[in-house]
């Protein structure tokens, strides 16, 4: 697949941004319904909560994992271009 334009970074990062804080609010919506009450501090140490051994609460962390990795990855690129 070829892409028929150049897209700025700033209009790929916004977009990023947004996928990251809506998996960010899924993550800790079934977080809660799980615990009511956790906080997204509580969620960064999820061995605490017992309830957050749930599969599908798992998953939906390792997607947003996975969208912060990314933006990680294209951030590295974008500030040292030549991969190094």
């Amino acid at each position: 697949m070829t892409m028929d334009r150049d897209i700025p970074w700033s209009e790929l990062e916004a977009l990023l941004s947004r996928m990251e804080g809506h998996q960010r609010d899924k993550v800790l919506a079934l977080a809660r319904r799980l615990r009511p009450g956790l906080t997204a501090e509580d969620i960064q140490n999820p061995h605490d909560f017992p309830e957050l051994g749930d599969n599908d609460w798992h998953y939906e962390d390792g997607v947003l994992t996975g969208i912060q990795a990314v933006v990680a990855a294209l951030r590295a690129m974008v500030n040292d271009p030549s991969g190094k």
